[in-house]
């Protein structure tokens, strides 16, 4: 069943399609193309990203990369984050991340609006053997972020993240993207998100960024002053 696997995905390498391999099982999944789908796989790495940032979390994110133990299992979850101690882990140059020789992502995410039931039941089960740490999946339909923290090969349903506290606040960008667009969630989550220690501080409001005092002040001296 591997070898058919890997045939299948040899066969698809022109096609812009995800899969995975689980208990002799494998699914071939074409790319999403729906609007909502697309804009919320940009809002979350844009608002995760953003929101490690500014809390000084050591991430690196990965967009749709292959994560496998050969002959066993193999998926490309739609975004996967290495956390703080382990944001260098897998080095420059790597192809397919061999699960044999480095460890599993901290957080894996997918994006969810025809693949809901899949990735709450078999993708999840998958993510659970490969010992993830955190696994999120984003209901577009509903708006929401359905997150589970997994250990020994099983997981529980959180409403609070450990490796990455802040699932409300990203949720919410969420929410707001529906109504604006992804330069104003921004600015939103800048507004929101101040680090504790006085390391860095996001104040309420920004609007003095785009304020004709502040344009007027750039403009002529090339800085801000």
């Amino acid at each position: 069943m591997w070898q058919e696997y890997e045939q299948a995905i040899a066969n698809l390498l022109n096609e812009k399609a995800k899969s995975y391999y689980y208990k002799g099982h494998m699914r071939l999944e074409m790319a999403p193309v729906s609007f909502d789908h697309g804009k919320d796989h940009v809002v979350i790495i844009f608002a995760v990203t953003l929101f490690a940032t500014l809390k000084g979390i050591l991430a690196t994110g990965l967009d749709t990369t292959t994560f496998r133990k050969t002959g066993v299992q193999d998926c490309q979850p739609d975004v996967a984050y290495y956390l703080r101690e382990r944001a260098q882990t897998i080095p420059a140059g790597t192809g397919i991340v061999n699960l044999d020789r480095y460890p599993a992502p901290d957080l894996v995410i997918e994006i969810a609006k025809t693949s809901l039931l899949d990735d709450l039941g078999t993708k999840r089960s998958l993510y659970e053997e490969l010992g993830v740490v955190e696994y999120w999946v984003v209901d577009v339909q509903n708006v929401q972020i359905i997150a589970y923290a997994i250990a020994e090969q099983g997981s529980k349903r959180i409403q609070e993240s450990q490796v990455f506290p802040g699932i409300a606040i990203l949720e919410e960008a969420l929410r707001r993207s529906r109504e604006i667009n992804l330069s104003q969630v921004g600015a939103w989550l800048l507004s929101q998100i101040s680090t504790k220690g006085g390391l860095i501080y996001i104040f309420s409001s920004i609007d003095f960024l785009a304020s004709p005092i502040c344009a007027a002040s750039f403009s002529s001296s090339g800085n801000f002053s």
